[in-house]
């Protein structure tokens, strides 16, 4: 007759390891989105542009906790992929890009520039096949953009939407397909900005008045440029 050997104490410390085996299987999805950003064919507008990306962008992510058992959570992470996106598309679309030393601010220190973009991410929508029943993929963002003096000054503000979506047939994993749709999401951004930086009422303006300084700030400029797509979103925070 073949006997156990395992003692009590072994038992147990096997017991811990597949709990925790078990607990790090129902850990989130996650997803540190990741592309390639080519840089845009146009004819460079001729300013210095600094830029700044505060903290909350530079390390942007939205997640997701499940619903119901069926449903994933997910954590997906595009911080260092929105800086790497806007570092390519600003250093193409202006003569010069510089990145500030500090948030533009009264008695800050910085380089000369024309005027100082800061981008932010007031809103993420996304939807995945457990919400909209097909195999779609979707990334909906709103950005908002301050123009701002190297002392703070306001010169324009004014938002902007950027949709991105991939069906999941064609990649390995769902992480892909989500990964790609941001990337998506993030080219369309590129894009849109691109086409419609020097539309912008307020941008426009101080273009024609030759970049002076401004004594009264024009007020905020209000305007999506894309509206969202026609689809069903679950709104996270960002």
């Amino acid at each position: 007759m073949l006997r156990s050997t395992t003692s009590g104490p072994d038992i147990r410390a096997l017991g811990v390891a597949l709990l925790l085996a078990l607990l790090a299987g129902c850990g989130p999805n996650t997803v540190k989105v990741e592309g390639n950003f080519p840089a845009p064919l146009m004819e460079p507008i001729p300013l210095t542009l600094g830029v700044w990306y505060p903290e909350d962008f530079a390390n942007h992510e939205f997640s997701d906790e499940a619903k119901t058992r069926s449903e994933p959570s997910w954590l997906v992470s595009t911080g260092d992929a929105q800086v790497a996106m806007w570092d390519t598309l600003l250093a193409g679309m202006f003569t010069e890009l510089v990145h500030m030393k500090g948030e533009p601010a009264s008695g800050q220190m910085n380089q000369l520039v024309n005027a100082v973009l800061i981008p932010h991410v007031d809103e993420l929508q996304y939807a995945i096949p457990q919400h909209t029943n097909i195999k779609v993929y979707e990334i909906w963002m709103r950005y908002r953009f301050e123009l701002v003096t190297t002392s703070g000054e306001p010169i324009a503000e004014w938002t902007m939407a950027a949709y991105g979506k991939t069906p999941t047939a064609f990649l390995r994993s769902d992480q892909a397909a989500v990964n790609l749709a941001a990337v998506m999401a993030l080219r369309d951004a590129g894009a849109n900005f691109a086409t419609s930086f020097t539309r912008v009422p307020d941008v426009a303006a101080w273009m024609d008045g030759g970049q002076q300084a401004i004594d009264n700030p024009p007020a905020e400029v209000d305007q999506v440029l894309d509206a969202p797509p026609e689809t069903e979103k679950a709104e996270v925070d960002s």
